[in-house]
């Protein structure tokens, strides 16, 4: 469902169109813009200019250009605060509620040219400590695997087998068309509106022809879509997560742990762990930007920190003497 861009004042919605139609950015990283946005703007006008309204309830479409440039670097770090303090908001989502208020103030000074200063040049990022991934063992993903069943076993074992062998995130995996795999590879877009090739394995092959055996063939709506619903429309990310939360379950895993995206997390783990795939393969592979994003799945488990000791030289010496 579009957008109505029409609730922001005039500057951010020329903004969102530059991001989406210039800078090519996808839509759903145009609609996190949007309520960063639509967020900030109603923190201004309750507690910057003082607005008497219910926060959620504040319309922004009347905030000036003006307003925004006499913002402080103070007003913005108090904005982080309230985002912590009063949303809860994680240092995840803060950052990137800094980004969006960044390039926003930057487009209004470089680009628009309706700046003089720009308050957000100097507003600081939250500091996120980098968790390691969480993924699935070789033998979890088998007892996944192992537990599908039902009307739609065929096509959610599809599913899940591409998750677990191709990495995919889950808007990539629900925007396949069928006339995008062409004998063994898959042509995706990704992050970014980035187009990318997929070579599919012996796995992915058979789950998707015995799937295609038994995929809808009539009154299909979405007649390019690969996956799709009980409705025969293209299958949306609701389902998708419903469906893997549900075999998480059968197979006996913590599905505050795992889901979909910790798929993607197994199959880039399980790739360079067991498939020495080299960090800049993989980072094609999975359609990062920078390699910096790909580098946490170089960690390493505590299997591999012991073996790692005991091929030091010295492990065998016991009293200063060799045995």
């Amino acid at each position: 469902m579009p957008l109505d861009y029409h609730q922001l004042p005039p500057i951010a919605r020329d903004f969102l169109s530059y991001m989406e139609t210039i800078r090519n950015k996808s839509y759903n990283t145009v609609k996190e813009y949007y309520y960063d946005l639509r967020m900030y703007f109603r923190y201004i006008l309750k507690y910057v200019y003082n607005q008497e309204e219910v926060f959620d309830k504040i319309k922004t479409e009347t905030v000036t250009i003006k307003q925004l440039e006499d913002i402080t670097l103070s007003d913005l770090y108090s904005f982080m605060t309230y985002l912590s303090r009063e949303r809860k908001s994680s240092p995840r989502t803060r950052a990137r509620k800094v980004a969006t208020l960044k390039s926003f103030y930057k487009y209004m000074q470089t680009k628009a040219k309706v700046l003089k200063k720009n308050p957000a040049a100097e507003l600081d990022s939250p500091k996120i400590i980098k968790d390691l991934p969480k993924y699935l063992d070789l033998q979890e993903c088998r007892n996944l695997l192992s537990v599908i069943d039902g009307k739609h076993m065929e096509r959610d074992y599809a599913i899940i087998t591409l998750f677990l062998n191709c990495g995919l995130r889950i808007t990539e995996l629900i925007s396949i068309d069928m006339d995008r795999i062409k004998n063994d590879t898959l042509t995706i877009v990704g992050k970014g509106n980035k187009e990318r090739t997929i070579y599919l394995n012996n796995a992915s092959l058979y789950a998707i022809k015995n799937y295609m055996q038994v995929r809808p063939a009539e009154n299909v709506i979405d007649k390019k879509a690969l996956f799709l619903s009980e409705r025969k429309l293209r299958i949306s990310r609701k389902t998708v997560h419903v469906m893997i939360k549900n075999n998480l379950l059968k197979a006996g895993l913590d599905t505050n742990k795992y889901s979909a995206h910790k798929l993607r997390h197994t199959a880039a783990t399980l790739m360079y762990r067991y498939g020495q795939v080299d960090i800049r393969t993989l980072q094609k592979i999975l359609g990062h930007e920078s390699i910096s994003t790909t580098e946490i799945y170089t960690h390493v488990d505590n299997t591999q920190l012991r073996e790692a000791t005991q091929k030091n030289p010295l492990a065998n010496i016991n009293d200063g003497k060799d045995k």
